[in-house]
């Protein structure tokens, strides 16, 4: 029983409303997820002030369900309301698919995603191991939907740029690999962009490897390849003279071989790009974090999991750039050097290569 002479009634209180408001953004994190997959919220950003009528007519959709996702809607301060429903401007450029990358109403779906497998987690707390890829079938449809967002607004205009020289060699041609290269919308986009280098696009899901072949063929991309191949047995000495994994890394079971094979793999003067969470490795460095509540449960529920599944390091989403940087070093990278972007709070821009 707790002794209520030693609690500060203030601090409880205090702390009563905080949990209470995380129920409620918790809950809100599902409807923003609905909201985003019916459109509604795209729909409402193009119209004046309506009633939900003329909202569920507009997006297509029953009346009484559009009525109790506004009611969730307008309590949660997202929409606003005075007689009829709009959805501020202001709110619109952070939950409509025009927001691009800023679209956190399509964040929430991976919350939606992970309570599916929550049980299973449970589980593992007891007996430890992990939930394997294959219980999540939903997670290559949400990547390639985010990869899309963020590769076609950056990878070409900001990101390659960042490597001096890099954008010359791919213009003239050279060898290129993508590590864990999912539905391979990067590769296939690099491909089309620099037509003389070659691509190769390694990944250890079927689907994501059919998902990319279909793109390379729809877009005529004779240069581009991909191959359904467990990158930690990549196996392929001296062969590229740049590669890049995208947020792939921390989630391999066995990273640590992975990154060495990279390294082995490149040729004298290549150069791996890896891009992956920004993050310290502290946990108290991340306290001031924008989103680190949510990239910690995104670890537990879905990056440390699958890994520890295949009897792996368990890394995690949150492994930090002072622990990264020391494993790009042992898989024997000497020169290694971490950028930032102003505008991107979620990623590391790490840039290794090996002395010639």
């Amino acid at each position: 029983m707790i002794n209520q002479q030693n609690v500060d009634q203030a601090k409880s209180d205090a702390f009563a409303h905080h949990m209470l408001g995380m129920l409620n953004h918790a809950a809100l994190s599902l409807m923003l997820s609905i909201g985003q997959k019916t459109r509604l919220f795209d729909t409402m950003s193009r119209m004046v002030p309506s009633t939900s009528e003329q909202i569920a007519s507009a997006a297509g959709l029953h009346e009484r369900y559009v009525r109790e996702w506004l009611a969730a809607m307008v309590t949660g301060r997202v929409d606003a309301v005075q007689g009829t429903y709009r959805l501020p401007a202001e709110h619109a450029a952070w939950l409509t698919r025009e927001a691009g990358i800023n679209n956190l109403a399509f964040q929430a779906q991976y919350i939606v995603m992970l309570a599916s497998v929550q049980e299973e987690i449970v589980e593992c707390f007891s007996r430890g191991g992990g939930v394997p890829y294959a219980s999540f079938p939903d997670f290559q449809r949400l990547m390639a939907e985010e990869s899309m967002q963020v590769v076609d607004s950056s990878l070409l205009q900001v990101t390659l740029p960042l490597i001096p020289g890099l954008t010359e060699r791919l213009q003239a041609g050279i060898d290129v690999a993508d590590i864990g290269c999912g539905s391979g919308h990067a590769l296939n986009l690099m491909a089309l962009a620099f037509p003389r280098s070659r691509f190769a696009g390694y990944d250890f899901s079927p689907e994501g490897i059919a998902a990319a072949q279909e793109e390379a063929r729809r877009l005529g991309l004779a240069n581009a390849h991909f191959e359904v191949r467990d990158v930690s047995r990549l196996d392929a000495p001296d062969h590229y003279d740049f590669i890049t994994a995208f947020d792939a890394i921390h989630d391999q079971a066995r990273p640590a071989e992975v990154l060495k094979a990279i390294a082995k793999a490149l040729r004298p003067g290549g150069v791996f790009l890896m891009v992956d969470i920004r993050a310290s490795s502290l946990l108290e460095e991340n306290m001031e974090h924008p989103l680190a509540p949510f990239l910690y449960t995104i670890s537990c529920n879905h990056c440390m999991t699958v890994s520890l599944a295949g009897d792996g390091a368990g890394l995690g989403t949150m492994w930090g750039e002072q622990v990264a940087c020391q494993m790009l070093r042992d898989a024997g990278f000497t020169d290694v050097e971490v950028k930032h972007v102003e505008e991107d709070v979620m990623n590391s821009f790490y840039i290794a290569s090996r002395s010639v």
